[in-house]
């Protein structure tokens, strides 16, 4: 992948790295997870029920929060895919990844640092975020579910 250019602001530069660092980092711990066999809590929220809906979760996650941001700011729509079909999501995830990760780069590049905070918005949750907000929540998300998955294994091994 090619290196990322010089942003207006350096602390969205700063947090789009992260959020590639932390997403690798999670899907390599998820392919440890199904290596491993390891069993989900039972639970009625409908992304827990197997391993691949975790991933397809995060996936669809990360693609929101920059979807997102872009419709707040009022940028072009960036042009990220929906993630596989959860029946496909174990096999096609590495490759989603980096389209993931293709499109992410490029929507913040010239928005300057006064755009990042001093606004909330509302989330698709409810919450009020500002942008900064929601790309720290987008870095923080996939390292939440891989401490989950490490915890799984963990215990698995025990």
């Amino acid at each position: 992948m090619k290196t990322l250019p010089a942003y207006k602001y350096n602390g969205a530069r700063s947090l789009v790295l992260l959020h590639e660092s932390h997403m690798k980092s999670f899907l390599s711990t998820w392919e440890k997870a199904k290596k491993s066999k390891i069993k989900l809590p039972e639970t009625d929220d409908l992304d827990y029920q197997s391993l691949e809906t975790i991933l397809f979760h995060v996936l669809k996650a990360s693609r929101g929060y920059m979807v997102w941001i872009c419709d707040k700011l009022n940028l072009d729509n960036p042009q990220i895919e929906t993630p596989p079909p959860i029946a496909e999501v174990k096999n096609k995830a590495g490759d989603y990844l980096n389209h993931l990760f293709e499109r992410w780069r490029l929507p913040l590049i010239n928005v300057p640092e006064k755009s990042f905070r001093g606004k909330s918005y509302k989330t698709n949750w409810g919450d009020d975020f500002c942008i900064e907000s929601m790309l720290e929540h987008a870095v923080l998300h996939p390292i939440r579910h891989e401490f989950q998955l490490k915890n799984l294994i963990k215990t698995t091994k025990d």
